[in-house]
């Protein structure tokens, strides 16, 4: 890993961070056995995604990662970024926003940023806003932005 994640060690440090981006997670490269997996956990088999040779003529030319797929990676990019200690419990609360601005061809590099958004006291706990960005390396724009909701529990 290249950078040690950033550690709250309580309500006030988390609150104190808002605003603030939380540095860069490692590379994480996406290969066809992942996308694949991934149809076959959602059901999703879409031509675009699990078909090469079809895709190859499509107007990517090649595969390329379903968006819920690089989504569903922010639980594993995260705490590279940041862990709040202190609490009983976080559980995902949900997402705000989100888009998938670039698409994510097969053998892309990705790695996320965080940046602090707010928190707030919802529920009897801490509710966090995290505003993540997924980049492909050589990519002009970030494949995924997304508004992310936890809640802690003290």
């Amino acid at each position: 890993m290249s950078q040690q994640p950033r550690v709250f060690a309580s309500p006030d440090e988390l609150r104190a961070a808002v605003g603030e981006q939380l540095g860069w997670t490692d590379w994480l490269e996406i290969d066809q056995k992942r996308i694949d997996a991934f149809a076959e956990a959602t059901g999703d088999h879409q031509w675009i995604h699990v078909d090469p040779e079809r895709a190859a003529e499509g107007p990517f030319g090649t595969t390329i990662a379903h968006g819920f797929l690089t989504l569903s990676l922010i639980p594993s990019l995260t705490p590279q970024l940041f862990r709040v200690e202190g609490v009983r419990m976080g559980v995902n609360y949900g997402v705000n926003k989100v888009r998938f601005p670039a698409p994510v061809p097969v053998g892309s590099r990705l790695r996320a940023t965080a940046v602090v958004a707010e928190l707030t006291e919802a529920g009897g706990g801490l509710q966090l806003v995290t505003r993540v960005t997924i980049e492909r390396e050589g990519g002009d724009k970030p494949v995924c932005v997304a508004e992310t909701v936890a809640r802690f529990y003290l």
